[in-house]
């Protein structure tokens, strides 16, 4: 699907301003002041050494460390930064071309929970699920980019990252975002990335994945954040630093306070992977949202979820670096009408900043529950939130003065030329029913609309085939998994 634009300054259709410019340079420089002043606890030897040899002030204790990192570090490590990247994906046509403005869409990430589309009963992720979600995933043309769904938890922990890749690469083509959990194991994930592009150099020059890597709140890099960022830096993989800042617990209160934190968190992992190798593609990325201080959960269904995630798209677009933000969540437990509203509310907020990947569709239950049913439903919203983005066009033809000339006083517009020549403009609904009462129960019999989006999700598990892995990749990857599995003591 064609990127939809939005956002503020010199980008056509709907957007919201959010920050002046004058609050952009205020936030920027509180967050260049708390990483100089106070810095950052870095947990890992090797990233201590490499930012103290870029003239970061570093007082070690031990294989830790506290880290000042001056401005013009920080402002250079930005200014190396790629801006306009391409996330590819195995078939050439899945790539995702990031410009200024242009808004896609994922699914959210990590669930441990998922409700199967068959028995509607809730069971604990696993690999089999998540290869099940990436399948529905390569279907969805609004869905550009597949971000692990859930994890394979019936799997090894400490190896659960490779078998969350196998699943994801052997259902989809489209670019893989996905956390590592360890260097070790993400040197052991791109080993099958090559292998499911026939080859170390056609990996490097089209790398299949991005690196999550979460900074820890307040103001932390903890040793397998570091170790991720550097190996992926090294291997010519780009990273993704999401920080999850939760307002009023990890972070101020107040959200001006919670988004300078969650900045200087950011900034301080995109810095480590520019001083690696500069250059590193990274996607400015945030799961920061308020906590609910009465109940002490995750409010991924808040608008205030919203709020923080256009505000720090809008940052990323003055560091002109990829946002990926939230939207689309929602804390009800099931696909009902509390799912729907916050994951309108919180999506279309998002979209109206111009961040470049909104990630959430599937989600339910603060981040835990994955529904296929929700997905289905959200990439409709998703193409009804492209329909506002578009805005309205003012010109000569669009006015359509002539038109109305013509049909006068009493006159009617369902037969003529213009309305044949530009219906194809209007929105469209497939499972957001717009018959009539009586049209409406012929059809389905009366059936709800989540009944019939987990209806059309089994059907598309059941008829869509996904690109083909090369000859032998996939024996491949089980013989690498199982030798790494081996060599740790786990089989």
């Amino acid at each position: 699907m064609e990127a939809i634009k939005s956002g503020h300054k010199a980008i056509p259709g709907f957007s919201l301003p959010i920050f002046t410019d004058d609050e952009i340079h205020t936030l920027h420089q509180a967050t260049l002041d708390l990483l100089e002043k106070t810095g950052v606890k870095v947990e890992s030897e090797q990233a201590l050494e490499i930012f103290d040899g870029s003239g970061a002030k570093v007082n070690k204790k031990g294989n830790t460390g506290i880290v000042k990192i001056p401005g013009h570090i920080i402002e250079e490590c930005i200014q190396s930064t790629p801006g306009n990247i391409t996330y590819h994906g195995r078939k050439q046509e899945h790539g995702y071309r990031i410009k200024p403005g242009h808004v896609g869409f994922s699914t959210f990430g990590e669930c441990i929970k998922v409700i199967d589309p068959e028995t509607r009963l809730i069971e604990p992720a696993s690999k089999k699920a998540l290869g099940k979600a990436s399948l529905l995933v390569d279907y969805l043309d609004q869905i550009v980019l597949l971000e692990r769904p859930m994890g394979s938890l019936d799997k090894p922990a400490m190896t659960q990252s490779l078998h969350n890749f196998e699943a994801m690469v052997s259902n989809s083509s489209k670019h893989i975002f996905m956390g590592c959990n360890s260097g070790q194991n993400a040197r052991k994930i791109f080993e099958l990335a090559a292998v499911c592009m026939e080859g170390t150099d056609k990996f490097r020059d089209n790398p299949i994945i991005t690196s999550f890597v979460t900074p820890t709140s307040p103001l932390e890099l903890v040793h397998s954040c570091c170790d991720v960022i550097i190996e992926s830096a090294r291997a010519g993989v780009g990273v993704a630093p999401i920080s999850m800042v939760l307002s009023g617990a990890t972070a101020p209160v107040t959200l001006a306070g919670a988004i300078v934190q969650h900045n200087a968190e950011v900034l301080s992992a995109i810095t480590l992977a520019q001083l690696t190798k500069k250059g590193t593609h990274c996607t400015y990325a945030s799961c920061s949202t308020i906590m609910d201080l009465r109940f002490s959960t995750p409010a991924v269904g808040a608008p205030e979820f919203g709020i923080i995630s256009a505000g720090l798209a809008k940052l990323a677009r003055f560091y002109d670096l990829p946002s990926w933000v939230g939207g689309g969540h929602s804390n009800s437990k099931i696909p009902d009408a509390q799912a729907a509203y916050e994951a309108a509310l919180t999506a279309t907020v998002s979209a109206l900043s111009g961040a470049n990947i909104i990630y959430g569709a599937g989600c339910l239950d603060s981040g835990l529950t994955f529904d296929f049913s929700k997905l289905v439903m959200d990439s409709e919203l998703i193409d009804n939130i492209f329909q506002v983005l578009k805005g309205i066009e003012v010109n000569e033809k669009t006015i359509a003065l002539n038109i109305i000339h013509e049909a006068g006083p009493g006159g009617e517009f369902l037969t003529r030329q213009h309305t044949f020549d530009h219906m194809r403009q209007m929105s469209r609904s497939s499972l957001f029913d717009r018959r009539n009462r009586d049209k409406w129960m012929e059809l389905t019999n009366g059936k709800d609309l989540t009944s019939r989006a987990y209806e059309k999700a089994s059907h598309i598990l059941e008829t869509h085939k996904p690109m083909a892995l090369p000859s032998g990749a996939a024996q491949t990857m089980k013989e690498i998994i199982k030798d790494y599995e081996k060599s740790l003591g786990i089989i």
